[in-house]
């Protein structure tokens, strides 16, 4: 606000303030005011900071795991491949030999929706395990820069925010919750 002049501050308000018939009601909040409530719920994060560190470890085997998720993609792999074969197959017959057109669209047509389901079924799984590996990633990052704390912060640190703050979410001026990118509120 009054970006041209001595009184220019920066100010955060939700990006549908003013979009639509319904008007957001979260106020706006200053930039100080944020970097309050997150050395505040960053401070409180790092009073457990051993006992958040020790969780992680022990779920890390189990929680973020994508061998399963490799084996079925293989399978899914190799069951396109057999299909798309198939498809070959059924196409190359039709073309040499006189068969029932009807008989050959429905083989046809099966085979298509066998490879479109598998196919769909192999970007899913193949998300799944980016998003597991991203997740995985990033909470390292974010136990990596928790460790490296030590004692209380008394001020904002950019890089600090960027590795541990998922986002924040403003109820009222003074109500505001800090989500973490380990899944913690407050």
């Amino acid at each position: 606000w009054h970006s041209n002049s001595k009184y220019r501050r920066v100010v955060w308000q939700c990006n549908h303030k003013f979009s639509g018939n319904e008007k957001c009601q979260t106020p706006h909040l200053d930039e100080e005011t944020i970097k309050e409530a997150f050395i505040k719920a960053t401070n409180k994060l790092l009073k457990d900071k051993d006992e958040i560190i020790a969780n992680f470890e022990i779920l890390e085997t189990t929680a973020f795991n994508t061998d399963e998720l490799e084996d079925r993609k293989i399978n899914l792999q190799a069951e396109l491949q057999v299909t798309a074969d198939s498809i070959q197959d059924i196409i190359n017959e039709n073309a040499h030999k006189a068969l029932n057109q009807e008989e050959y669209q429905r083989k046809y047509d099966s085979l298509v929706e066998k490879f479109d389901t598998a196919k769909s079924e192999l970007e899913t799984v193949t998300e799944q395990i980016k998003d597991r590996i991203t997740r995985h990633k990033n909470l390292e990052i974010f136990l990596d820069e928790l460790h490296k704390q030590e004692g209380l912060i008394s001020e904002f640190d950019p890089l600090l925010w960027n590795s541990l703050v998922d986002y924040l979410t403003v109820f009222e001026k003074d109500k505001i919750e800090v989500s973490f990118k380990n899944g913690i509120d407050i």
